[in-house]
C-alpha cells in the first residue's frame, strides 16, 4: 500500500512536472504570431493543381505529327529531281529544303518566325517534365534520354511549317495556311484553358509560350497572304530558279552609282554633343539602301533576342515571387535571430523588445533586394539588345569591306576567303553559337550587376538614409590620411612630369632635369606600389565589365590578337564570313546572272539590257544578236577573270597583247578618285 501510495505520488509530480514545462516551453516560444496571416495561395504557387487542357499536348502531337508527316511526304511529290530517273513520273520526288540561307531575298520573317517557334519550345521542354509529348509521365531515369530524343524530334515537327514556303507552289501555301491555323488554334486554346500551373510561378507557362504564340500568328497571316499574291501576280519563271534577282541588281546600281558625299570635308574639330550623337548612332541600325543584312545574320539576333526574353522570364520568376514570400512570412522570432546576429541594427540588441521597427527594417531590406533584382535585370536586357544591335552594324561593315576586297580592314593577317571543312562547320552552327552567347552573356551580366547594386545600396544608400551601419564610411573616414597620399602622389607626378620633367620644342618634347626625374622615380616607387594596386583592381573590374556586356558578340574577340583563335565565337564568326562572302557575293551573283540572260533566246523582260545599271552595260557595248559561241566566250572570259584573281602569278604568263583592256571586248571607264 505504502509502495503503491508513493508510486502514485510520483506520478502525480511527473504530470504536474510535464505540465509546468508544458507552461514554461508556451512562455518561451512563440508558436502562432499576432500578425494577420497571408492566404496560402498567394505565398505557395505549389497548391496551385494540376491543369489538364481539353486538348492535351499528347494528343495535339498524337494528331498533329502523322499530319505533318503525310504534308512533307505530299510536299516531296512538287519538287521533282530534274536529272535522276526522268522518265519516272517526270523526276522522282526529291528533298524539301528548308531556306535558301545563302539568298538574299525571300521570305525571312516566315522563316525567323518558324525559328522562333522552335527555340521556345526548346526552352519550355528542358524544364518540362514531359519533355516528349508522345510519352507521359516519363521516369526520373528515362527524362533525360527522351530530351535527347526531343532536340531531333521538334525540328522534323514543325518542319512543314518552313518547307511549306520554299516550294513555291499553290498547294504548299494552302497547307501552310491549314498547318499554321492548326498549330495556333491549339496552342491558344491551351492557354485559355490553363493560363496557370504549378511548374516555378503560375504564369511562368502562359509567359514563355508567347513568343510561339505571336510566331504562329505572324505564320498565319503570311501563308494566306502568300497564297493570295500567287492568284494575283504571274510569277516570272526565272524569278522562281533564281532568287535575290532584285537585290543584287539594287546592290550593284548602289556601288556603281556616283554620288558626291554630302559634306565630305571632314571638320578638324568637333564639338561634343556631336560625338556623343556619332557614338549612339554607332548602337542604333539603320538599313541603307542597296544592302541586306545575310538570312542567317537575321536568324541568329531574332534568336538571340527570343532568347534574352526567356532567360529574363526564368530569372524573374524564380527569384522575386520567393522574395515576396519570405517578406510577406517574416516574423518577430526571425527578426530576433536577425537581431542578435548583428545582421538588422536595433537599439537594445541585448534586451529583445517590441521589434516592431526592426521587423519593418527587415522587409524593407528584402524589399530593396526586390528592387535591386529587377533593376539590374532589366539593365542587362537593354545592355544585351544594345550589344545586338550594335552587331548588326558591325557585321554589316566588315561584309561591305569584304565585299570590296579590304581583308585587313576586317582581319588582322590576310585570309584567303574560300569554303573549308572548318569553314562549313562554323557557318552550320553560327546562329546556334550567337543564341547560346546571348544567354550565357545576360545570366553573366545579372550576377555581376546584382552584387554591384546591392553592395552599393546597402553600403551606400540605406546608411546614408538610415544613419545606420556606417562601416564603410567609417573605414573611409579613419583611412583619410593614405587616400589623400595616393591623391597628391599622383598629382605631384603629373605636374612635375609637364612642367619640369619635358621641355617643350615646336615640333617634339624632349626630357630634361633627368637626374631629379631619376631622384623622384626613386623616391616615389613604395608609393607606386599602392597605386598600382588600385590601378590593378581597377583593370580587374573594367575588364570583367567589359567582356561580361559585350560577351554576346562575336564580331569581336575578348582575347587579345595572336590568341584570338582561341575564342570559340569570333573563331566561328571569322570562318562564318569567309562562306558568306565567297558564296553570296552580291556582284558576282548580278554578273551570274548576267551570264544566264546570255544563255536564253531573248531573255526574260526584267534583265534585257535595256533596263540593266550601268554597270552591267559596259559588259555588252555593241547590240550583238546572242548566239551560242558568244555566250561560250563570255564564260571563258570570267573563267579567266576568275582564275586570274586566284593566281596573280600567272599574270606575267599572259601575251603581251592581252594585257590592252580593249582586247578583251570591255571598254573602261574613266578610273574612280
Amino acid at each position: 500500500m505504502a509502495a503503491n501510495g508513493s508510486g502514485g505520488m510520483h506520478d502525480a509530480l511527473l504530470d504536474n512536472g510535464f505540465a509546468g514545462t508544458d507552461d514554461l516551453v508556451s512562455d518561451w516560444y512563440i508558436y502562432e504570431t499576432m500578425e494577420p496571416a497571408v492566404p496560402q495561395d498567394d505565398m505557395f504557387p505549389s497548391v496551385i493543381p494540376d491543369c489538364d487542357p481539353t486538348i492535351s499536348p499528347r494528343l495535339y502531337h498524337t494528331c498533329m505529327a502523322p499530319v505533318s508527316l503525310a504534308v512533307l511526304a505530299g510536299l516531296s511529290l512538287l519538287v521533282k529531281r530534274r536529272r535522276l530517273h526522268r522518265n519516272c513520273w517526270n523526276g522522282v520526288p526529291g528533298l524539301l529544303s528548308p531556306a535558301n540561307f545563302l539568298e538574299e531575298e525571300g521570305n525571312r520573317g516566315l522563316v525567323a518566325a518558324v525559328f522562333g517557334i522552335l527555340f521556345s519550345s526548346l526552352c519550355v521542354l528542358v524544364l518540362d517534365r514531359d519533355p516528349l509529348p508522345l510519352i507521359a509521365h516519363s521516369s526520373q531515369s528515362t527524362r533525360e534520354y527522351w530530351k535527347i530524343l526531343a532536340l531531333l524530334y521538334y525540328p522534323a515537327f514543325y518542319y512543314p511549317l518552313i518547307a511549306c514556303a520554299t516550294v513555291r507552289h499553290r498547294v504548299s501555301y494552302f497547307m501552310g495556311c491549314l498547318l499554321s491555323w492548326c498549330h495556333c488554334v491549339v496552342h491558344i486554346w491551351q492557354k485559355v484553358d490553363c493560363p496557370q500551373s504549378p511548374k516555378i510561378y503560375r504564369y511562368y507557362s502562359t509567359l514563355s509560350y508567347i513568343p510561339i504564340i505571336l510566331c504562329l500568328v505572324l505564320l498565319s497571316l503570311w501563308y494566306p497572304a502568300l497564297l493570295i499574291r500567287s492568284f494575283t501576280t504571274q510569277e516570272e519563271t526565272l524569278d522562281k530558279e533564281v532568287t535575290g534577282r532584285g537585290y543584287y541588281k539594287k546592290y550593284l546600281k548602289a556601288v556603281l552609282s556616283k554620288r558626291p558625299r554630302k559634306g565630305s570635308s571632314t571638320k578638324i574639330e568637333e564639338s561634343l554633343l556631336s560625338r556623343v550623337q556619332t557614338y549612339l548612332c554607332s548602337y542604333i541600325y539603320a538599313p541603307e539602301e542597296g544592302f541586306q543584312i545575310p538570312l542567317k545574320l537575321v536568324l541568329s539576333v531574332t534568336m538571340a533576342v527570343i532568347a534574352v526574353y526567356q532567360v529574363a522570364l526564368l530569372l524573374l520568376v524564380a527569384v522575386i515571387p520567393t522574395l515576396q514570400i519570405v517578406r510577406a512570412g517574416m516574423t518577430k522570432d526571425i527578426v530576433v535571430l536577425l537581431v542578435q546576429f548583428g545582421l538588422v541594427p536595433s537599439e537594445s540588441p541585448a534586451v529583445p523588445g517590441d521589434m516592431e521597427k526592426e521587423l519593418n527594417t527587415v522587409k524593407y531590406y528584402l524589399w530593396s533586394l526586390e528592387v535591386c533584382y529587377i533593376c539590374s535585370l532589366v539593365l542587362c536586357c537593354l545592355l544585351t539588345c544594345a550589344m545586338l544591335l550594335r552587331t548588326l552594324v558591325m557585321h554589316r561593315n566588315n561584309l561591305k569591306a569584304l565585299y570590296q576586297g579590304a581583308v585587313l580592314d576586317v582581319f588582322y593577317k590576310a585570309h584567303i576567303l574560300r569554303p573549308s571543312r572548318q569553314a562549313v562547320v562554323c557557318w552550320m552552327s553560327f546562329a546556334g553559337f550567337q543564341t547560346a552567347f546571348a544567354c550565357l552573356g545576360l545570366l553573366i551580366q545579372q550576377v555581376i550587376f546584382f552584387i554591384c547594386s546591392v553592395g552599393f545600396t546597402f553600403l551606400f544608400v540605406i546608411p546614408l538614409q538610415s544613419g545606420t551601419n556606417t562601416h564603410l564610411f567609417k573605414v573611409i573616414q579613419n583611412m583619410w590620411p593614405f587616400w589623400l597620399t595616393l591623391v597628391v602622389a599622383v598629382i605631384v607626378q603629373n605636374l612635375a612630369a609637364h612642367y619640369q620633367f619635358l621641355e617643350q620644342h615646336p615640333l617634339q618634347k624632349e626630357l630634361t632635369n633627368r637626374r631629379a626625374l631619376y631622384i623622384v622615380t626613386y623616391l616615389l616607387f613604395p608609393i607606386n606600389v599602392l597605386v598600382g594596386v588600385l590601378a590593378g583592381v581597377w583593370r580587374m573590374v573594367i575588364s570583367g565589365l567589359y567582356n561580361a556586356v559585350h560577351f554576346c558578340q562575336l564580331d569581336i574577340s575578348l582575347l587579345n590578337r595572336g590568341v584570338e583563335n582561341f575564342d570559340p565565337g569570333y573563331h566561328t564568326y571569322c570562318h562564318y564570313l569567309k562562306i558568306e562572302v565567297s558564296q553570296s557575293h552580291p556582284v558576282m551573283k548580278a554578273f551570274c546572272l548576267l551570264l544566264l540572260q546570255l544563255a536564253g533566246p531573248e531573255g526574260p523582260p526584267g534583265l534585257r539590257a535595256s533596263n540593266v545599271e550601268e554597270g552591267i552595260q559596259l559588259i555588252q557595248p555593241k547590240k550583238v544578236p546572242p548566239s551560242r559561241a558568244r555566250f561560250k566566250q563570255s564564260r571563258a572570259r570570267w573563267w579567266l577573270v576568275y582564275t586570274l584573281l586566284n593566281n596573280p602569278s600567272l599574270t606575267a604568263c599572259r601575251k603581251t597583247a592581252l594585257s590592252d583592256p580593249t582586247t578583251n571586248g570591255t571598254q573602261l571607264s574613266s578610273p574612280k578618285p
